[in-house]
């Protein structure tokens, strides 16, 4: 990987934002040979050496095991490993207003593991260290994208220092409110959830027991994701979606009064909750994009979908989007067509709408179901959780939903089996 600001202007494929997705996507077209910028606004790299010691971080993800299968083959794996993962073997699911709750558990799924907890600079500092082998791949930091165009043999893209950058195809990666999507002129349909998300992280005096945790309140669901620091199961990082009021009000307590009332939200299933880092608001909107592609032009990732953070699967459909879009660009340059080609990206826009859009669809049904407080609803939600519970197919096919083994995978998704992949 060329990390140099200065060099070449001309690339087969230039991505637009250096996150996972992006630096994803870059490390399996780099595997193939390709010609790839990377295109990051951020100020300064990553310090690798520094990531995943000391406090976690706030900013994790849930990887299924899909996903990791992915990055194994990339090789970012064992750089992750190396550092800190945090993999969870049951989930528990319950009903704050009433007592229907439904169990997972990796031995039911028929995987080692239902997923990893994951902080998102450990991923794409590993991700970063394998663009490193890729010698096909520039990456450039604190490179802005002000300007997109089109021209008779692709697309180019003009930065803030004036410098101009072409290819057949660009690559929008750059977020939920993507810029490179706007100046391209696609549209989003938008549904704002009516919720924020507290996030922070805290120390348990029970361990958690690689459990992942969900509960739904009366405000919105709260998860207490599992991390293991240092060989220990007693932190947690704490996602919990709620009303704006609600959201100012937690964020606004001294981390002692959050830390109880944290404990009292669970029922105090893990006992007395420590506060260990700053709490953050972040307002939750779930969007799609009207349309996956253009000629010349693709979207990945939250640039395409962002979704509510009920099932942690944001990231995972991302890496799905970079897995196939590789997949359909190498085999389209093995035949000879233009990487830009419109029929060639309509392959990965096709493979990726609609799982993406039945998950968006999944999540926002969810959503307005357990947050509704009519007593009906409000028994119908324990006796569903409950018979969830009970009925072995369709808690199979939920499972599937949450470790990622559903639909057409891309050939770099399944190299190995389940069992293989823990």
């Amino acid at each position: 990987m060329n990390t140099a600001q200065q060099g070449a202007s001309s690339f087969e494929v230039i991505i637009v934002g250096g996150g996972m997705v992006g630096t994803a996507l870059a490390c399996l077209l780099g595997r193939a040979g390709l010609e790839v910028a990377v295109l990051d606004a951020r100020e300064t790299p990553l310090e690798r050496e520094a990531v995943g010691s000391g406090p976690p971080s706030m900013r994790v993800s849930a990887l299924t095991p899909v996903s990791r299968q992915l990055l194994e083959g990339l090789g970012a794996w064992t750089w992750m490993a190396s550092r800190r993962v945090s993999p969870y073997r049951f989930m528990q699911v319950w009903d704050g207003e009433g007592s229907g709750e439904v169990n997972f558990s990796a031995e039911q799924a028929g995987v080692p593991v239902l997923g990893h907890i994951v902080e998102n600079d450990v991923t794409l500092a590993a991700l970063e260290a394998c663009l490193a082998e890729r010698p096909s791949v520039q990456m450039r930091i604190n490179a802005r994208v002000v300007g997109l165009e089109a021209g008779d043999d692709g697309r180019a893209v003009r930065l803030e220092d004036d410098s101009r950058l072409t290819a057949p195809l660009v690559v929008a990666a750059d977020g939920a409110r993507s810029p490179l999507r706007e100046m391209a002129g696609i549209g989003v349909r938008a549904c704002d959830t009516g919720q924020v998300a507290v996030v922070t992280t805290v120390r348990t005096r029970l361990g958690h027991g690689s459990v992942a945790r969900q509960v739904f309140l009366p405000t919105g669901p709260l998860a207490f994701l599992p991390l293991r620091i240092e060989g220990g199961d007693h932190h947690c990082s704490i996602v919990w979606s709620t009303t704006p009021g609600e959201a100012e009000r937690l964020v606004a307590l001294p981390r002692e009064a959050l830390g109880t009332e944290l404990a009292a939200a669970i029922d105090r299933r893990l006992g007395e909750v420590t506060v260990t880092d700053r709490a953050l608001a972040m307002p939750l909107t779930q969007r799609h994009a009207e349309r996956y592609v253009l000629p010349g032009l693709a979207l990945v990732g939250d640039a395409a979908h962002s979704i509510h953070p009920l099932a942690g699967q944001g990231v995972n459909l991302g890496l799905m989007d970079a897995a196939v879009l590789a997949e359909e660009l190498v085999r389209g340059r093995q035949r000879g067509l233009s990487l830009g080609d419109v029929a060639l990206l309509g392959r990965y826009a096709r493979r990726r709408r609609g799982d993406n859009a039945a998950m968006l669809a999944l999540m926002d049904g969810f959503r307005v179901l357990f947050g509704a407080r009519h007593p009906a609803l409000t028994l119908a939600r324990n006796l569903g959780l409950s018979g969830v519970d009970r009925l072995g197919p369709l808690k199979r096919l939920l499972m599937q939903q949450a470790t990622g083994y559903r639909g057409r995978l891309p050939r770099t998704c399944r190299a190995l089996s389940r069992r293989d992949a823990g």
